[in-house]
């Protein structure tokens, strides 16, 4: 059946509608993702320059900062500590203002050694008077650090739990804004449709109240879909447009942002080539440093040589004094022993001149011996002479004795 020119005109305006709807969206979407595609990668290019930056970032600041050793878990045992710098490096809290995180961030030359978020799960333990250690779950491992002394590790420790506080703060604020706004959304969602509802109820309800007619009804009403339909897709055109001009604005901000990271990435180049001469020159330094150190030691050892070889001297002066206090005091018995030896002297002398007298009375006492017994031999030879002389007149007297006896006898 051929339609009215009231329908015909209607048909017509709701596909014009439909179309001019489709088409305005379908480009306020193509737009809208060719805008996303080329926006992205200047994001994600600002993201990772900025990600690149160090700690010195200004968007994070030092809040506090110490020196310790730093070590890690070994991987392989879960038991034993792998040191991870070779000396006392720095170690600091920063804090990320835009994210509202805490990190912990060690540099050891151009090495990091640390780099560990701290989460309110976290705990940090004293294992002795100057070491302490807590696992980061994220970097799959256990840091530990060597203070000098116990009250700067009882500092950290302090810094650590009001950092755990901040950070447990934070994550119950984030979830909070988040939970406020699902419910917002929700809301938001629950009253559109019943406002869609209720003006196309009112819309049908007045249509019924001023036509009687099913046709004219039927009309109205489509009428007042279209009419919807365009209210909806202006809104939604005006929406893409807020949207649209969100993201030119948020391309603004990243295009800002990613000639600020340029230059701040010039400005970081500039610092990082001017902080690697003066590494340079630092390392030359350290390294004239350890040559002298090394002088130093070589210095010491002789110095501890020489000082060996001055407690030997000042042990063998002891006892070179001790025998000159010896000597002294012997000296002091010197004069007695000088005039006793003189005395002694003497006696020899007179004891030599005895012994001379002595000798030539020897002497003369063997020569008269010697003439005694010359003497002897010849009284011996003279006796024995006398005495066979006596025996012959002996002999003869006997002989005579018996002369007369025979005489005597005779007479």
């Amino acid at each position: 059946p051929s339609l009215c020119p009231q329908e015909e005109r209607n048909c017509h305006i709701k596909a014009t509608v439909k179309v001019a709807a489709h088409h305005e969206h379908e480009r306020i979407v193509t737009f809208a993702i060719t805008l996303l595609e080329e926006t992205e990668p200047c994001l994600q290019l600002a993201q990772r320059d900025v990600g690149t930056l160090q700690t010195s970032v200004m968007r994070e600041q030092p809040i506090f900062t110490t020196r310790a050793h730093v070590f890690q878990i070994d991987p392989s045992t879960k038991k034993n500590w792998v040191p991870a710098s070779k000396q006392a490096v720095t170690v600091s809290y920063f804090y990320d203002s835009t994210r509202n995180s805490y990190r912990i961030i060690s540099v050891d030359g151009a090495k990091v050694i640390i780099n560990s978020t701290i989460t309110p799960n976290m705990t940090f333990t004293k294992t002795s008077q100057k070491f302490g250690q807590w696992a980061d779950s994220r970097a799959n491992t256990v840091f530990g650090l060597g203070f000098p002394s116990e009250q700067q590790l009882t500092k950290f420790a302090e810094k650590f739990q009001e950092v755990k506080e901040a950070a447990k703060l934070a994550r119950d604020r984030s979830q909070e804004k988040i939970e406020t706004s699902s419910n917002h959304s929700q809301e938001s969602g629950r009253e559109t449709p019943s406002s869609t509802r209720a003006s196309s109820v009112n819309g049908t309800d007045d249509e019924k109240a001023s036509h009687g007619g099913p046709t004219e009804a039927h009309l109205k009403s489509e009428n007042d879909k279209l009419k919807i339909a365009l209210a909806q897709s202006s809104s939604n055109v005006k929406k893409w447009e807020t949207e649209l001009q969100t993201l030119r604005e948020s391309n603004a901000r990243l295009t800002t942002a990613l000639q600020e990271s340029a230059a701040s990435i010039e400005h970081w180049k500039k610092q990082f080539s001017a902080c690697k001469e003066e590494n340079d020159q630092l390392r030359s330094k350290i390294e004239e440093l350890e040559e002298q150190c090394d002088e130093i030691n070589k210095e010491k050892e002789r110095n501890a040589q020489l000082s060996r070889r001055l407690q030997e001297l000042e042990t063998e002066l002891q006892d070179k004094e001790l025998e000159l206090e010896e000597l002294r005091k012997q000296g002091e018995v010197i004069p007695q022993l000088m005039s006793e030896c003189e005395s002694v002297s003497q006696q020899l002398q007179a004891a030599e001149k005895k012994n001379k007298d002595l000798e030539e009375k020897v002497r003369t006492l063997r020569t008269e011996v010697e003439e005694s017994k010359h003497r002897q031999t010849n009284l011996k030879t003279e006796l024995k002479h006398f005495l066979d002389v006596l025996d012959g007149k002996i002999d003869e007297l006997h002989d005579f004795r018996q002369g007369l006896s025979k005489l005597g006898v005779d007479n």
